[in-house]
């Protein structure tokens, strides 16, 4: 049975990795910092039958990462850095704790979840990391200043990671949504727009040139696809996933 660690497991599009691995055959190992989402998701999959096991962890604390990769099997296939958090603001209104933090979670969390999984991969005779970039890695977006920073960092470690280990089997990817509908978009909506959500969620939608946002499902499939074996031959690239927001828009 192959074997998956996967960040920020239990909600939105990690949720949805989760599910689909664990519906593959897979045996998943998934960390996240909501450890209410995280009980849940593996209550329920593990109810069905599903060889799942949840692991509460900050990922922003390399100790903590370390306790938890020396708890799983000496062997993994897959690792998916998915976890990360966002924010609002430019260069003026950016915060130096607002930078910190998104540093700590988004580029600190990658570093440490793929530095501690390097040897299970090895061990393994090679296998997959799988990065969860951005749109924003590549193009300016209005008023995200610290989270592309933060996505433009994981789209270099995965070109690095890529090039220094492609003689130990291992291939790393990474994957840039646009916008993808999750739990996260709808709170947003409900702090920033009370009584406008339904308004505010079509505005969205429409800036994906094919009409909608993205289903946290289609960026799981991506992820699926990306791990298989008939993916073998890729590495050292990044998969824009964004009904068509980096080629399309004028």
């Amino acid at each position: 049975m192959k074997k998956i660690v996967i960040t920020g497991g239990a909600s939105g599009i990690g949720l949805a990795i989760t599910q689909h691995f664990a519906k593959e055959g897979y045996e998943v190992f998934f960390l996240d910092y909501n450890q209410e989402n995280g009980l849940k998701t593996e209550a329920e999959l593990q109810s069905e039958n599903f060889k799942v096991k949840f692991h509460h962890v900050d990922i922003s604390d390399f100790k903590q990462v370390q306790t938890v990769f020396d708890s799983i099997p000496q062997e993994i296939d897959v690792l998916v850095n998915n976890a990360g958090i966002s924010h609002i603001g430019n260069l003026e209104n950016t915060q130096e704790s607002d930078f910190d933090a998104l540093y700590n979670v988004n580029i600190k969390g990658v570093f440490s979840c793929a530095k501690a999984a390097l040897p299970k991969l090895k061990a393994n005779g090679g296998g997959s990391i799988i990065n969860m970039c951005s749109v924003a890695a590549t193009m300016g977006l209005p008023d995200r200043f610290a989270y592309s920073m933060t996505k433009g960092a994981v789209l270099s470690m995965t070109l690095s990671i890529a090039r220094d280990f492609v003689e130990d089997n291992i291939r790393c990817n990474c994957i840039s949504p646009g916008r993808v509908h999750t739990p996260f978009v709808d709170g947003f909506l409900a702090k920033n727009y009370p009584g406008q959500e339904k308004e505010m969620f079509e505005k969205l939608a429409a800036t994906q040139p094919i009409g909608r946002m993205g289903k946290p499902e289609e960026i799981a499939a991506m992820v699926y696809y990306l791990a298989s074996e008939e993916a073998s031959f890729i590495t050292g690239s990044n998969f824009p996933i964004d009904g068509g927001f980096l080629g399309l828009k004028v």
